[in-house]
């Protein structure tokens, strides 16, 4: 883990690439304000907000470990997001 600073910059990016996603399937579909859409964009804001929440939480013990299990997280949730934007129609 380089630093946490990078940890958090990485949860926006790929949930910002995910919504951007969504929006882009939305445009290409002619889809606007799909509730498909819209469920995937809430289930990123939720994901953003918990991963960050965790990264700030400093009552853990062993915070690289902690840090580590977040990045693992972010990569499943990211994996889950992507796998239903592909399964838009």
């Amino acid at each position: 883990m380089a630093s946490i600073k990078n940890l958090k910059k990485d949860i926006n990016f790929v949930f910002g690439d995910i919504i951007e996603a969504v929006y882009i399937w939305e445009i290409a579909a002619n889809k606007s304000n799909s509730e498909a859409g819209d469920e995937i964009i809430n289930e990123a804001i939720e994901g953003f907000d918990a991963l960050i929440a965790k990264v700030n939480d400093k009552s853990v013990e062993n915070r690289k470990a902690h840090l580590k299990q977040v990045n693992k997280e972010l990569e499943e949730k990211a994996n889950t997001l992507v796998e239903k934007i592909n399964k838009l129609s």
